[in-house]
């Protein structure tokens, strides 16, 4: 793709598939988490050495992409437990309630001032939150609510990866994080395979269509999706980088419906909506 808004908008769209295989394989949470690396630590490990791309990171670089890859496999635990238990829409959506972590974060680290329309887009969230999931916490069954605790844990998991991957492209001149991604999948590889170990989970895949399931996620979602948007952010503004935030969740709550089934009343849909238009407001000003 030519057209940087072409790539930054397909990127989204596939990005927006990742709950999908994650609701559709019938592999355990944590192994689809395992598989979803490592196959996109094979890819861009193909990537980089077709392009040239050399592993020249310093040490600092190296030990902050260590973390980046704990908070990574963190995210991808509480996230793919929450899509199991709440579904791929809402749990993408709360994950991405990772703008107001990064927020609070630039206020607390980088004592930067918030904008008066961030600082009303937080419960707005919160408000559009309560329309989907209802306001009677302790009427909502046990599984759900722990879906929603864990999907509210994805975006702090979220929010620290994006940070620590941040630290460690300082003063880096590649405009593609390809290399760090890598790095941080590799990793991120043997901690989740380490996992499933411990949980007594199986490697194997029990049918072709699980493992067609699978070659999606780490290659369409993670490698050519983070791709794609990676290389166009240079090329768009700050506006359309937003936009094309929001229509990852939007797009993944569309496949929820679509695809699973998922029961939509009016309060719920008005309820997407607002998180999803506080999601935008809280990412307008994307200085972390």
């Amino acid at each position: 793709m030519k057209s940087p808004h072409a790539r930054l908008f397909g990127g989204a769209a596939l990005i927006s598939l990742s709950p999908v295989w994650v609701a559709l394989v019938s592999v355990s949470p944590t192994t689809s988490g395992f598989y979803r690396v490592s196959i996109g630590t094979v890819a861009l490990a193909l990537f980089l050495i077709f392009t040239g791309r050399r592993l020249a990171l310093s040490g600092r670089t190296w030990a902050t992409l260590m973390l980046a890859a704990v908070f990574f496999a963190l995210d991808l635990f509480f996230w793919h437990r929450s899509i199991i238990y709440i579904g791929p829409g809402l749990a993408t959506l709360l994950a991405n309630f990772q703008v107001f972590i990064m927020m609070l974060a630039g206020v607390l680290l980088l004592r930067q001032k918030p904008r008066p329309v961030q600082l009303i887009a937080a419960p707005l969230a919160l408000v559009g939150l309560g329309m989907i999931v209802g306001f009677d916490w302790q009427s909502l069954p046990q599984d759900y609510r722990l879906g929603v605790l864990l999907g509210l844990l994805t975006a702090i998991m979220y929010a620290s990866y994006l940070l620590s991957l941040r630290a460690a492209r300082a003063g880096s001149d590649d405009q593609i994080p390809a290399r760090e991604i890598a790095v941080v999948s590799a990793v991120c590889t043997v901690f989740l395979g380490f996992t499933v170990i411990a949980e007594g989970g199986s490697f194997a895949i029990p049918t072709w269509s699980d493992a067609a399931w699978l070659l999606g996620y780490g290659i369409l979602s993670h490698t050519i999706g983070w791709l794609l948007i990676a290389s166009s952010l240079p090329q768009v503004s700050a506006t359309e980088a937003g936009l094309a935030l929001l229509l990852q969740p939007t797009l993944s709550f569309i496949w929820d419906v679509l695809l699973f089934d998922r029961p939509l009343q009016m309060i719920e849909f008005a309820g997407a909506a607002t998180a999803l238009f506080a999601i935008y407001l809280g990412s307008r000003k994307s200085s972390l």
